[in-house]
């Protein structure tokens, strides 16, 4: 058994996990120029996710991705077709949290209500009636 056959059985064993489709937007970055893109996300597993990108990308290249809701995540290009890329991520992630809202756990008040809320008097000051 050679390295290449390891390879492929790592790579296929990627591939066969479980991908949520959706359309998100991110931000990539080449380890080698630091240099920012916006990139479209097409589908994302705990392994890796497919991009579309606006630049061109070599396949191996070191690549860190923002995810919004989870941060930066690194890993390597690992296939290139048609404006499209495929990332291998370094370490598995949970890509239900993808999904998540940024600002998620964070409740804040509609605009109406902040304005309402910033004429009442503060709690406690309040008097009965």
């Amino acid at each position: 058994m050679n390295d290449s056959f390891g390879e492929i059985n790592m790579s296929a064993a990627k591939r066969s996990m479980d991908r949520d489709s959706l359309f998100l937007k991110a931000v990539l970055r080449f380890s080698n120029t630091k240099n920012e893109h916006e990139v479209r996300i097409r589908n994302v597993s705990a392994g890796g996710l497919m991009a579309e990108i606006p630049t061109n990308a070599p396949r191996g290249e070191r690549v860190e991705i923002k995810l919004h809701s989870i941060g930066w995540v690194s890993g390597h290009i690992a296939w290139v077709t048609d404006g499209r890329v495929g990332i291998a991520f370094d370490h598995p992630i949970n890509p239900k949290d993808a999904r998540k809202p940024a600002n998620a756990g964070v409740r804040e008040l509609p605009l109406y209500l902040q304005k309402l809320n910033s004429t009442l008097p503060p709690p406690g000051k309040l008097r009965r009636v």
